[in-house]
């Protein structure tokens, strides 16, 4: 999509732009580092979009687009550090180029600048932009916490896990969306479907990275594919293989669980979740949760909005090649 390009680069220029102190040089200079480092700057695009739909121009929104993508690298900073990763983004990590107590403490920084950059709608639409950021924020750590809780729980169900994927990764997206229909001074119920079309397609994108994980071209894809069998991590292509394994009495499962070497595990369960079945039931799950959010993209058009770049760019999202 050539708009996201030009919504890229403006947000790029913004933070750029975005004025830190010199010292100290360990809270600071952190942060400018990560910064940096890019990405695809996705939630901060559909604060911009969302309020366009509302005539609201970029550089009204921009603040509240800020606010999003500063929380969302906050919490990918302190993610890291939980994590243990080396790299994000192909570069070192915070706390491996510097430590884990400066990471904490420049994610923490990050984390007020976020709220900072709402102090520019200083009129009646402040309160309900920090009403819902203060819910999204808390949602966002709860599914962190799921998520880590999930590493040591010897049974995950499905929907236990799709619960978890709401909060950890969804809600940021309903958020980022609702955040344009705030500024425009919309009605409950329209940032109500903004919200859900959020949620749901940021549902439906995360079962397709899942899926991506291991059956996707890692030239396409952007990272080495299996990272999730390899470490026996209970996404939704992991937990339908163990249900799906279970009632038929498939003892492959158990196998592929206590296999060690890398390349002969991930073309193991390439083979096992298609026999099985579990490829293509997360793919239904999948396009079940995109047609729930196409659905209130549907109710927004019939209230009379133009919401074709929502459209366009749902489509971009949950059409990336397995």
């Amino acid at each position: 999509m050539n708009g996201l390009a030009q919504y890229g680069a403006y947000l790029e220029s913004c933070i750029s732009s975005i004025s830190l102190d010199d010292e100290p040089k360990n809270l600071f200079d952190p942060l400018r580092y990560f910064l940096s480092l890019g990405g695809k700057r996705l939630r901060p695009i559909l604060t911009l979009v969302s309020g366009e739909i509302f005539n609201i121009p970029k550089e009204e929104s921009i603040h509240a687009a800020l606010c999003i993508e500063l929380f969302h690298n906050f919490s990918l900073i302190h993610d890291d550090i939980m994590d243990g990763a080396p790299l994000r983004r192909g570069k070192p990590t915070l706390h491996t180029k510097w430590d884990e107590n400066i990471a904490i403490l420049s994610g923490d920084s990050l984390f007020i600048e976020a709220y900072k950059q709402l102090t520019n709608y200083p009129d009646q639409r402040l309160p309900l932009l920090f009403k819902r950021f203060n819910e999204t924020a808390i949602e966002v750590c709860q599914g962190q916490q799921f998520d880590m809780d999930f590493e040591s729980l010897s049974e995950v169900s499905e929907s236990q896990y799709i619960e978890m994927i709401r909060l950890k990764t969804s809600v940021l997206l309903g958020c980022a969306l609702e955040f344009g229909a705030i500024l425009g001074n919309q009605d409950e119920e329209t940032g109500r479907n903004l919200y859900e079309f959020g949620v749901s397609l940021g549902i439906a994108f995360q079962i397709q990275d899942d899926i991506l994980d291991l059956y996707g071209d890692p030239e396409l894809f952007g990272k080495q594919v299996g990272g999730d069998i390899l470490s026996n991590k209970k996404t939704l292509l992991f937990l339908k293989a163990e249900q799906l394994a279970a009632k038929t009495n498939d003892p492959r499962f158990e196998i592929l669980i206590q296999m060690e070497a890398a390349n002969d595990k991930i073309e193991f369960a390439k083979t096992l979740f298609e026999d099985l079945g579990a490829k293509n039931e997360s793919l239904t799950t999948m396009n079940a949760y995109y047609n729930q959010a196409m659905g209130n993209l549907e109710q927004l058009e019939l209230n009379g909005l133009q919401t074709g770049i929502l459209r366009e760019l749902a489509n971009y999202l949950i059409t990336r090649k397995l």
